[in-house]
């Protein structure tokens, strides 16, 4: 990651996408003075370092911004002597974007099954989700709700469109933890689980947003999913200021 980014072009190019998200390479090509094809090789190295993720759209090809290695990172170095501002940032970065569809993708050393596992089981979900467990009986067309031990109320509820295990899962959702958030109304979330070697290649896409959705909705995905990657490979739980805010104590404090 650290190689991909010492490339002026490539941080551009990162830069671009921050701006506007979900671009093809055509669009790309016309912010730079080079070939299609020098283009090409640089969103090739950013998508090796997992940096970009795209997606297709019919006949086009197009590129999204994947924080998730970032924000690793960040968990990594950052947040334990900077968690305030970086946070501060991190929520004035969301407050300026206008994007409908967010990508996020993560590769996790662990089992299809398992990875599976950890969506669906409300125990396990709540280890690296803020404390969130989720309810359902996981069958296609049925209901699903989050709640957490603070809250008399639900968190947020939906419904399960796709449920095909251990591959991929797509869900409506609505947020319902605060006034600002109902207002958004419903999205969707997919869950797309890929085997690669020994791992699994995890892309979820939060999209049906309106432009300027309350970045409350998808601003978490980064931390958790760098939680459900941490808790898989080893049973430890995120410890960042961030990761804790919401947990339980009993939570905060359990290993698998």
């Amino acid at each position: 990651m650290f190689r991909a980014l010492a490339d002026p072009t490539r941080r551009r190019l990162l830069d671009a996408l921050f701006k506007e998200d979900g671009q093809t390479l055509g669009a790309l090509e016309g912010r730079f003075k080079m070939t299609r094809f020098g283009v090409m090789k640089h969103l090739n190295q950013l998508e090796e370092a997992g940096l970009v993720v795209t997606k297709k759209r019919g006949r086009e090809k197009l590129h999204f911004l994947n924080p998730v290695p970032i924000r690793l990172v960040h968990d990594r170095w950052v947040s334990k002597y900077a968690e305030p501002w970086a946070s501060g940032l991190s929520g004035l970065k969301n407050k300026l974007e206008a994007r409908v569809e967010k990508v996020f993708e993560i590769y996790i050393k662990t089992t299809p099954e398992r990875l599976w596992e950890a969506i669906t089981d409300s125990e396990i979900r709540s280890k690296y989700n803020f404390g969130v467990r989720i309810d359902s009986d996981w069958t296609k067309g049925s209901r699903f709700a989050t709640s957490h031990p603070a809250s008399d109320a639900p968190l947020g509820e939906g419904q399960n469109l796709e449920v095909d295990p251990p591959r991929r899962l797509v869900q409506s959702m609505r947020a319902l933890w605060d006034d600002d958030v109902k207002k958004e109304g419903t999205s969707r979330v997919t869950w797309e689980i890929e085997p690669v070697g020994d791992s699994c290649r995890l892309t979820v896409t939060h999209d049906q947003l309106r432009e300027g959705a309350n970045e409350e909705l998808y601003g978490g995905w980064p931390m958790i999913l760098s939680g459900l990657k941490t808790w898989l490979e080893t049973g430890e739980l995120l410890t960042t200021p961030g990761s804790l805010m919401y947990a339980t104590p009993a939570t905060a404090s359990t290993k698998r």
